[in-house]
């Protein structure tokens, strides 16, 4: 296992112009180490529903790299996807899956079958053009520039280590985000696209 924070400092080198969402406890590291948040996403909040929300995007600018920092226990709410978005074939898509095992945000409570699922196999049969599996930093870092350059879609399965959160949802410290109207103006800046 990893830190997600040492994953994404290894990957921002690598991002290019990618537009990058993020989900999970984990995922809130990215906020600090991106080099481009114009080209940010956060889908905190939308646990079970990032992957689909990532392909429609993928979807709509096939011009655009587009990659999903997803977490276990939002893609176990819904696997069905794995067999969409190898069906749909976006060539531009790079789903990252950031696997701590445990429910962080609810106080660490086991995902299902924690640490027995092989999700790079499973996306693989789906039919993911590349797979990719990492439970170390070096490895990892070793290999992003090759699955940024692979045949999309791409998953690339990691084991990360967990940053459970036990103080009470409302007591929790949080940095402040782009509200949507504002993200939604400023990725249609950033991307160019007109709203007739």
């Amino acid at each position: 296992m990893f830190d997600s924070a040492d994953m994404f400092r290894a990957f921002q080198p690598h991002r290019d112009k990618a537009i990058v969402l993020v989900t999970g406890t984990c995922g809130r590291d990215w906020r600090a180490i991106s080099e481009d948040e114009k080209r940010d996403l956060s889908l905190q909040g939308a646990m079970g529903q990032t992957n689909a929300a990532a392909l429609g995007f993928a979807l709509a600018q096939p011009n655009e790299k587009v990659v999903l920092f997803d977490s276990e226990g939002s893609l176990q709410m819904n696997m069905g996807i794995l067999g969409t978005i190898a069906g749909m074939k976006p060539e531009n898509f790079v789903h990252f899956l950031m696997d701590n095992e445990v429910y962080a945000t609810t106080g660490g409570q086991p995902t299902p079958n924690a640490g027995n699922i092989n999700f790079a196999g499973m996306a693989r049969e789906a039919g993911y053009a590349s797979t990719f599996s990492f439970d170390n930093l070096e490895e990892f870092a070793d290999s992003i520039e090759k699955v940024m350059q692979a045949e999309g879609p791409v998953f690339v399965a990691m084991k990360m280590t967990p940053k459970v959160e036990n103080e009470p949802i409302g007591r929790r410290v949080r940095s402040p985000q782009r509200g949507r109207a504002e993200t939604i103006k400023v990725m249609q800046e950033e991307l160019r696209i007109s709203i007739a």
